[in-house]
């Protein structure tokens, strides 16, 4: 038992050469289900940057066609919401 704590260091391996290249394997061909995959997760992707895009765009336009509507009718977002807080705290002409 005493012997085995008077070893000496360990000594370092010899380096081995690494093989040149990997076998190549040949290319698996996909199947059908696993290209209807591939293709799924590239339009998921798609749609879901130009969802990213698109929904500010198509409020921003929104935004400004009622704007312009109202505009072109004479009247303002803010004076629309004024008469709708007095008709609702009944605040109209009396008959």
């Amino acid at each position: 038992m005493t012997s085995e704590t008077q070893e000496s260091p360990l000594e370092t391996a010899p380096a081995q050469a690494a093989p040149a290249s990997p076998p190549a394997a040949p290319a698996q061909k996909l199947s059908w289900r696993e290209k209807r995959w591939q293709r799924r997760r590239r339009r998921r992707l798609f749609e879901e940057v130009l969802g990213w895009i698109l929904v500010p765009i198509i409020v921003v336009a929104c935004y400004w066609a009622v704007k312009a509507g109202l505009n072109a009718a004479g009247t303002s977002p803010s004076a629309l919401i004024a008469g709708i807080r007095q008709l609702l705290t009944g605040g109209g002409a009396q008959p």
